[in-house]
């Protein structure tokens, strides 16, 4: 049986796309999307996909909905070119945050999200750090999750003087993920206690629980919106006595001015992943940037051959 594997992508991070194509040696397959002039798209897939395993590539960024869509579209007409397995590649997931009811008559959107892949025709789903666990159980079909908290620590180990750092938790609910760090590495952790309203973006810092004073904060979150939220933790954390304040994330969504805030804190390194694309024309001397290539190429080989995917966190 015809069992050949292919890549293809939206518009939304056409580079990291090529990067997982030239780590496993594949052309990009060829596909037309066009916008008509009542502003509907229109997706063509210009190639025999007949019987194929084909993997698109597509992750959330400006603008959400018109990338969202346009995913589905994709999947809709690989589903009718007869592909034979179609796997979402969402580096990161749409509407992430929307993954619970913490307010009257409000929309889940992250559950939406699956229905609508699951719908379009989509068959498994691979994606990257998740903003909370049960985004991955609103999915009747299955997901597979990868972590870039490896490549981070590993790149910390190469790169910086860690004998006086301290992991630090920006709050409760990443306790877990900061604990995998300091275990990783090796570091004492500390935690914060962040208290947010509701899924907005404004948070209040009330408390440091453990001790930085004299310390090198290592601060790290899953994902920084508008960089509000992580800039008040470094203030705090300089008040509490910290050193050197190196932070990062692994989905930077930067919105509004969150690169100028980093730029004007003391902040003297941000370690940000490449799931999503900088805004255009903005950039900063601070970011060190890791690139998820070789893991989701990783991933996507495990995923054709029917082996497994969890063996790459190890």
């Amino acid at each position: 049986m015809k069992n050949y594997l292919k890549i293809m992508t939206g518009s939304s991070n056409p580079v990291l796309a090529q990067e997982i194509c030239d780590y496993l040696d594949c052309s990009l397959g060829r596909l037309s999307i066009q916008r008509s002039a009542n502003d509907n798209l229109k997706v063509r897939v210009d190639e025999n996909v007949r019987e194929d395993d084909v993997f698109v590539i597509q992750t959330s960024c400006s603008p959400v909905n018109d990338h969202f869509i346009e995913l589905l579209l994709i999947i809709d007409a690989l589903k009718y070119a007869s592909a034979r397995r179609i796997t979402a590649v969402l580096p990161y997931y749409p509407y992430v945050r929307s993954d619970k009811k913490d307010e009257p008559r409000i929309s889940i959107s992250a559950r939406l999200v699956a229905d609508l892949l699951e719908t379009a025709g989509a068959h498994r789903i691979l994606t990257m750090t998740l903003h909370s666990p049960q985004i991955a159980a609103f999915s009747r079909i299955p997901v597979d999750q990868l972590w870039a908290t490896n490549l981070i620590c590993n790149h910390l180990r190469t790169t910086k003087d860690l004998n006086r750092a301290t992991v630090v938790a920006p709050d409760v609910g990443s306790a877990t993920e900061a604990g995998y760090y300091a275990r990783r590495l090796e570091l004492p952790l500390v935690i914060m206690d962040k208290r947010r309203h509701a899924d907005d973006e404004k948070a209040e810092i009330t408390n440091v629980i453990g001790d930085i004073e004299d310390r090198d904060a290592l601060l790290f979150d899953d994902e920084v919106l508008t960089g509000s939220s992580m800039m008040e933790a470094v203030r705090m954390l300089k008040e509490r006595g910290a050193k050197r304040i190196m932070a990062g994330c692994t989905h930077g969504v930067f919105s509004g001015d969150a690169i100028e805030r980093i730029d004007a804190s003391s902040v003297e390194t941000f370690v940000r992943t490449n799931t999503i694309p900088l805004p255009e024309g903005q950039d900063s001397t601070k970011f060190e940037t890791i690139s998820v290539a070789r893991l989701f190429g990783d991933a996507i080989k495990a995923i054709h051959h029917g082996e497994s995917v969890s063996r790459l966190l190890d």
